[in-house]
């Protein structure tokens, strides 16, 4: 058998050597999984009398009748139906996440925006209470856009459960290191790894190492999807075997918890009589998982000029226009430059995207200075950026012999919508108010001359 945990959280192994770090390898696979011997039904989902008194209950990521190769189902054998709650739900608060439409007139969102990373502050705080938003676009209500969060995590949730009906949730670890204990089983997280929590996933967050610093994106649309290859082919960038997905483990504690649901925007708790993290046996394609962004293998130009970013595209939750994403997570991680007569850093741009980035470490090479791990930037769609004076005056003079970049991963969330500034985002957080500063002294190098 695999794993259970007992009434304190703790791990308990059976007979067989798994652990919480097992893992189950593939993007979208379809897996199956038991805790205890003989607890998943074979040659049907949904028997009359469930091994172990167990209950089946369907949890279904995608309408009934979507097609076959995009239809998203997982069949879930728990000791209680998730339905089973004492209490009816109430609205409560958490007064600095957000979702779209965020719109504020007083809030001017037009502009090149940087924050420093937000800092760690003396009241505790949980992945629920230390969730902060900055940017939102689109609108929930229609399925569309998304919502850019920093974390602030030093405590864990005890005794509360978490699911958010609105969207799936990417989880992006800057500093510290935190266990998802899932309804399917268990992640831990760290930095250079991101985790994927699927819409209408339960889970409960604790810290293994803190304090935890870590950006979020919230997905309101289609799910992330691994991007096509085109002419790249069918190996590099992130490959499916590098996604990992947990093993079941499941919690048999009766004890008062409160369990809270963002739905439209608004967050609601009701009070539950025992752990819902009690799934003991499940199979399906509609599940959390984890990936190394270590084994994301970018490829670029061998002979001159710089590729489009989207070569470096991890995941991608695609729109109904083709080829315009309602989100793009791209990497920008070590890589070897060695183009010829080229300027090799990003270049000056306006783009119908719109790009939230963030440095998990080291510098990235189109703004060596201001933007620091656990920093974020700001480029609304059609507003131009590109590289500091320092970077271009570099990347203009330098001996262009092979060189690689290291010691350097920073992402993007980039959306086809554009992306308003919260209110916190605006005048609470660490923003850089010279940010637009670092192009100022830019020169005029036009001689009239050849």
């Amino acid at each position: 058998m695999d794993q259970f945990l007992d009434g304190k959280h703790k791990l308990t192994i059976q007979t067989r050597a798994r652990s919480a770090e097992d893992y189950m390898p593939g993007f979208g696979n379809d897996f199956e999984t038991e805790a205890l011997p003989g607890a998943l039904p074979q040659g049907q989902n949904s028997p009359q009398n469930c091994a172990y008194g167990l209950y089946a209950e369907q949890l279904s990521g995608t309408p009934f009748t979507a097609p076959r190769g995009q239809n998203e189902r997982t069949w879930c054998y728990r000791i209680r139906p998730s339905v089973r709650h004492s209490t009816r739900y109430e609205k409560i608060e958490l007064p600095y996440w957000k979702t779209a439409p965020n719109i504020n007139d007083d809030i001017i969102s037009l502009g090149q925006y940087r924050w420093n990373p937000l800092p760690i502050e003396d009241s505790p705080t949980t992945f629920l209470t230390g969730m902060k938003t900055m940017t939102t676009a689109g609108d929930v209500n229609t399925q569309t856009g998304m919502a850019a969060h920093v974390y602030i995590v030093t405590e864990s949730m005890e005794d509360e459960y978490f699911y958010s009906a609105d969207s799936e949730m990417l989880i992006v670890p800057q500093q510290g290191k935190l266990r998802f204990c899932t309804e399917l089983g268990i992640i831990d997280l760290q930095p250079q790894e991101i985790a994927i929590i699927p819409r209408g996933m339960v889970i409960r967050v604790e810290v293994l190492s803190g304090p935890a610093r870590g950006f979020v994106c919230e997905n309101y649309s289609s799910k992330f999807d691994l991007p096509n290859r085109g002419p790249i082919g069918a190996n590099c960038l992130a490959n499916p075997r590098d996604f990992k997905t947990p093993v079941a483990a499941f919690e048999d504690r009766e004890i008062p918890s409160r369990m809270v649901v963002k739905w439209c925007g608004a967050f609601h708790a009701s009070t539950i009589d025992q752990s819902p993290l009690d799934v003991v046996a499940w199979h399906g394609n509609y599940a959390p998982c984890k990936y190394d962004l270590r084994t994301f293998s970018p490829v670029g130009a061998i002979l001159f000029d710089h590729p489009d970013p989207s070569i470096y595209t991890v995941l991608t939750a695609p729109s109904w226009f083709a080829g315009t994403a309602n989100i793009d997570f791209i990497l920008f991680r070590d890589r070897w430059n060695v183009a010829e007569h080229t300027f090799r850093p990003p270049w000056y741009h306006k783009n119908i995207m719109s790009e939230l980035m963030g440095n998990i470490h080291g510098i990235y090479d189109a703004k060596p200075e201001g933007f620091v791990p656990g920093g974020m930037s700001l480029h609304n769609m059609m507003l131009p950026h590109g590289p500091d004076k320092e970077a271009f005056e570099a990347a203009t003079t330098v001996n262009l012999e092979p060189s690689k970049l290291e010691n350097t991963m920073s992402f993007m969330f980039e959306t086809r919508f554009p992306q308003h500034l919260t209110e916190f985002a605006a005048f609470d957080a660490q923003l850089q108010t010279d940010y637009i500063d670092c192009w100022a002294s830019l020169e005029k190098n036009f001689s009239g001359k050849p």
